[in-house]
């Protein structure tokens, strides 16, 4: 029987999946797995039993991702699983840009009990006129799973597109349009581009991508859209650009006392992924990858582990390793597993920079003495027994 702890509220479409041999936790320090959507788990204290983290969404700002790794703790997100629901906002910014729909609707309220309201709309609507996005440049800025669909779209609207990501994957690029002008430099995006908008991961080498540098590259009147993370942009820059005349709208999805009121920014309630049919997406996907890794020992979408997948185990064993990507590590295991007398009968071994993993499976089931011996050795940081 395996336990499960939800740190947030997660959709009953996804928890539907486990099967009878699953069961809720309310005590996270007995749970195999916890499920978590925006619940900060920096200064939780880490159970030694738990063995997977799987966030219901791609980011994972709110995981301590180098603490689990050591603790041997897989953490898992669900990379293209809301993709949809942001790329239909973007699509909705921009347009909320191009017109000022939102002050337009502002003043029918305000003048919702004026008897010539239809009347004086005539007159007034001229304040509220804008531009249409058809013809218009867009420049993407990271072509994974929401700025893929993001570009794809924007192209059926009529807009030119260009896009920029220098790490972009086969599955990506296959799904992309060639009608996208894929392009080397984001340079020539700020140069190009009447509508800007960025879909990249909040990283060291990221944070504050969109500053004044940037956005004095950008054409006059650009409009940027922030979907992803807010500290890509920096928004002191930012709405210096925008009481300047250089940036015309700046729409983020991230609140924040800098942001929320300020003249010509349209600040949205964080609703990017927040539909119904994304947050059951996010549930199921994460469901499923606990669900294969504690059954199966697979890895499939970690953000701190390697991928690894050996299928279902038709042995009479599996053991799974969560070490140290150092020398000598794959001799030590086997050497262990020969003075027990236990034969191995497949093996995967993958690394992702600090840290490796690897799957065993061997013709007798493991018992204590080969469990102790692999966590006897220098760099493991967790052995179980998955069959």
């Amino acid at each position: 029987m395996y336990q499960y702890n939800c740190l947030n509220p997660i959709s009953e479409i996804g928890l539907s999946r486990f099967t009878e041999k699953y069961q809720k936790t309310e005590d996270i320090a007995k749970a195999d797995g916890v499920l978590v959507r925006s619940a900060s788990m920096h200064e939780m204290e880490l159970p030694e039993g738990l063995l997977a983290v799987a966030r219901a969404g791609a980011g994972t700002n709110n995981i301590p991702l180098e603490k689990c790794a050591e603790q041997g703790i897989v953490v898992f997100n669900t990379p293209g699983a809301n993709a949809n629901g942001v790329k239909e906002l973007v699509i909705a910014g921009m347009l909320l840009a191009s017109r000022d729909i939102v002050g337009g609707i502002e003043w029918v309220k305000e003048n919702q009990g004026v008897e010539t309201i239809a009347k004086d709309a005539e007159k007034e609507k001229k304040h509220f006129a804008g531009t249409e996005i058809l013809g218009k440049k867009l420049g993407v800025i990271g072509l994974g799973a929401i700025g893929g669909r993001v570009a794809n779209a924007a192209l059926s609207l009529g807009m030119e597109v260009y896009g920029y990501d220098p790490n972009l994957s086969v599955a990506a690029a296959l799904s992309l349009s060639r009608e996208v002008k894929t392009v080397t430099n984001a340079d020539e995006i700020y140069a190009e581009c009447d509508f800007i908008t960025v879909h990249v991961p909040l990283l060291d080498s990221t944070k504050g991508l969109i500053d004044a540098a940037a956005i004095e590259k950008m054409k006059q009147g650009v409009v940027v859209l922030n979907f992803s993370r807010d500290l890509l942009v920096n928004e002191a820059d930012m709405l210096a650009a925008l009481d300047a005349g250089k940036v015309r709208k700046y729409v983020s999805d991230f609140p924040n006392t800098t942001t929320a009121g300020h003249a010509n920014c349209i600040v949205i309630p964080h609703l990017g992924a927040s539909t119904e049919e994304s947050e059951d997406n996010c549930a199921m996907m994460a469901v499923d990858e606990l669900k294969d890794y504690l059954e199966n020992g697979n890895i499939r979408n970690s953000v701190n582990y390697p991928a690894c997948d050996m299928g279902v185990c038709g042995g009479a064993g599996r053991v799974a390793i969560l070490h140290k990507n150092i020398a000598n590590m794959i001799t030590q295991f086997t050497a262990a597993f020969g003075e027990t007398g236990i034969n191995i009968s497949d093996m995967t071994n993958k690394s992702r920079g600090e840290y490796a993993y690897t799957l065993l499976d061997i013709d007798k089931a493991a018992d204590e003495k080969i469990m102790e011996r692999l966590k006897s050795i220098d760099g493991v940081f967790k052995v179980r027994i998955v069959k």
